[in-house]
């Protein structure tokens, strides 16, 4: 019966540690202005939070506008512990809808990606 304890305790360890390593990705947890929102006033920035640090190498947002164009930013850089990435928006945004695709690079090595959307209102 020893043995199958060892076993079983084995295959528990292994199965935990597989576990962290699958929520060791850097998800998306917040974003200013927030995702499926329709703002007053255009923003003069973004504003993405994420559960873990980021590489600022291999970080980084592009934003579609309603007339499908990219909006022009301008260099991005890391707040709060390197976990939100601020980009400034060198154009303003005009009335409707703009879509912000992001793909970021934990500072462990892990890769995600994912978008939202936002509209300004008129």
């Amino acid at each position: 019966m020893p043995r199958m304890k060892k076993l079983l305790f084995a295959t528990l360890a292994a199965c935990m540690a597989l576990t962290g390593q699958a929520f060791a990705h850097a998800h998306l947890k917040s974003s200013t202005p927030a995702a499926d929102s329709t703002i007053k006033q255009a923003p003069s920035e973004l504003d993405l939070t994420f559960s873990e640090g980021l590489n600022p190498k291999f970080s980084g947002v592009t934003v579609t506008s309603p007339d499908r164009k990219t909006v022009k930013t301008g260099a991005s850089m890391l707040m709060d512990g390197d976990k939100t990435l601020m980009v400034p928006l060198s154009d303003t945004l005009a009335p409707g809808k703009y879509t912000v695709e992001w793909h970021v690079l934990s500072t462990d090595g892990h890769k995600t990606n994912g978008s939202y959307s936002f509209t300004v209102a008129p």
